[in-house]
């Protein structure tokens, strides 16, 4: 049910877009204002947001380890899983932000009827996630191309790796792929995964359906149903330069497109999604482990009046003395 709401809520999105551009006629509506109040929101969201987190004090240090710590010379270290210096943090959170090695490492358990615990590799989320983060990276430089006149050099490239193998025309563009099937697979490891069925919200799948409309209606716009690549640049490099200008038929699968992107952007601060700047702020990832060769203290601890034994002694001296215990000091 928590999946049908966030699809409902969804195709009613799709609904209210196909009104507002053929039965209402607000291009402008969903091409130029929708657009920029997304942005303007996911700029103004993700700033409170990491400033909200840069601000939280990290008194101590708490790094999430899992191989051996710098200790005795003779001793080998772990300089990627437990780092002991700034540099050893930098390239753990390279492997970690890059190739997700941690959920490399993740292993599932299971409880048979036997009741014993069983465990195992889970290598298919790492490479779903993986792939599906690389694939939206890879896409969001291929779009480039429609803000930028001319067409910088590393966007073309990157176009043109994409299309690699040439099948079709127009190419067919591997990432196109990869990203639908992908999310497709993490949709779907929700629905048919009991225990994460249960944990899962509606949350958890709106930001997918979002993900996946913004996929299809793309594949459909470059491979099935055409549309006027001059009007979206040129609405497009508008938008940009605060010049924006809705012209020519564009097509409500376009519209469909934008809307489904303007929405992501806006519920992006707001949604679990903000694990894409919280990563780099994680006290877990980011700090180095070298609490046993520095001391490291608390600079928010508030100052405590401390009633040390000393003067415990001293105050209770003649009653501890007739009660027969045992003085550090005489007088």
């Amino acid at each position: 049910m928590k999946a049908i709401y966030s699809l409902l809520l969804y195709l009613l999105l799709v609904g209210l877009v196909i009104i507002a551009v053929t039965v209402a006629g607000l291009d402008y509506l969903i091409g130029v204002v929708i657009p920029y109040c997304a942005i303007g929101l996911f700029l103004v969201g993700f700033v409170y947001r990491i400033i909200g987190w840069a601000r939280s004090p990290v008194p101590f240090r708490i790094p999430t380890t899992c191989g051996q710590q710098k200790s005795l010379s003779w001793i080998k270290t772990n300089k990627l899983d437990n780092p002991h210096t700034a540099l050893g943090a930098i390239g753990r959170m390279a492997m970690e932000i890059l190739f997700f090695r941690s959920l490399f490492r993740n292993t599932r358990v299971s409880l048979r009827n036997d009741q014993k615990l069983v465990y195992g590799a889970n290598k298919w989320l790492w490479l779903g996630g993986l792939a599906f983060h690389w694939s939206f990276l890879v896409i969001f430089i291929r779009h480039l191309r429609f803000f930028t006149e001319p067409i910088p050099y590393l966007v073309a490239l990157t176009e043109q790796l994409d299309g690699f193998f040439q099948v079709g025309v127009p190419a067919i563009l591997i990432t196109d792929i990869i990203i639908v099937v992908a999310v497709t697979y993490l949709f779907l490891r929700r629905v048919f995964d009991p225990r994460l069925r249960y944990i899962s919200l509606p949350a958890d799948y709106f930001p997918l359906f979002l993900i996946l409309g913004i996929a299809v209606t793309g594949v459909l716009m470059r491979y099935f149903f055409k549309s006027d690549i001059v009007a979206i640049k040129e609405l497009a490099i508008g938008l940009i330069s605060f010049q924006p200008v809705v012209s020519g038929d564009i097509g409500i699968l376009f519209y469909l497109h934008l809307a489904s992107v303007s929405v992501l952007f806006a519920y992006f601060p707001f949604s679990k999604l903000m694990h894409m700047g919280g990563v780099f702020l994680s006290p877990t990832r980011n700090l180095a482990n070298n609490n046993r060769m520095k001391r490291h203290v608390n600079p928010w601890d508030y100052p405590v009046k401390v009633h040390t034994y000393e003067e415990y002694e001293d105050e209770f001296r003649d009653v501890m003395k007739a009660a027969g215990m045992p003085l550090e000091k005489d007088s």
